[in-house]
């Protein structure tokens, strides 16, 4: 083979792998701007991020530790003696490593979700509720933030939130993991319907 063919078979062997590259650029850049994604694709993206992060941390993925290092932090600047003594702080560590960040990680990477496919809007009341409850944007708010107390306070009590049970126990296949993560739902469920067909309907 001359030096003329092996630079044009090269040339075509690089135009080939552009294209090919280009494609996959295209699948991405479709898949980021759909409005909803195939819960196998998510599935499977939750999957590998879990093994990553086991894989290069050796720790499970879980956002309720991340409240808690934020308190903690909020703590520390308030009373630091205090943090400095409480058992529990240093169990969960008060600082700001990737387990904290994934708290705005999660904000942010939603903004840009709903930006790139175009679902971006600002409701402070949903329609779901104020059908029920009515557009009273403080009530709303008052309930939001009572339930998050609850959830926060779940989730501690539980060692861990639907990602640390839900996703990185049952990955592990805990069964302690599986159980709490099904008694999740089922006190969310058993919630909501509570609060819209017996509190909503009074």
């Amino acid at each position: 083979m001359t030096g003329n063919n092996f630079s044009f078979y090269r040339r075509v062997r690089i135009l080939n792998y552009a294209v090919i590259l280009r494609n996959e650029v295209i699948i991405i850049l479709e898949l980021l701007t759909q409005a909803t994604w195939s819960p196998y694709v998510a599935g499977a993206g939750i999957g590998v991020l879990v093994c990553l992060a086991f894989l290069l941390s050796n720790r499970p993925i879980g956002c309720s530790s991340g409240f808690v290092k934020a308190d903690g932090l909020i703590e520390k600047t308030i009373r630091p003696s205090h943090v400095e003594k409480e058992e529990y702080y240093r169990e969960i560590v008060p600082e700001v490593d990737w387990a904290f960040m994934i708290i705005p990680g999660i904000v942010i990477g939603a903004f840009i979700s709903s930006m790139l496919s175009g679902q971006f809007h600002f409701i402070l009341v949903p329609t779901t509720w104020s059908a029920t409850f009515g557009n009273t944007p403080v009530l709303r708010v008052i309930i939001a933030i009572l339930g998050g107390a609850f959830l926060g306070f779940g989730a501690r009590w539980a060692g861990g939130c639907t990602s640390g049970h839900g996703i990185s126990g049952s990955i592990q296949l805990s069964l302690a993991s599986m159980i709490t993560a099904a008694c999740f739902f089922a006190g969310g469920i058993a919630t909501a319907m509570f609060l819209f067909y017996v509190i909503g309907s009074a």
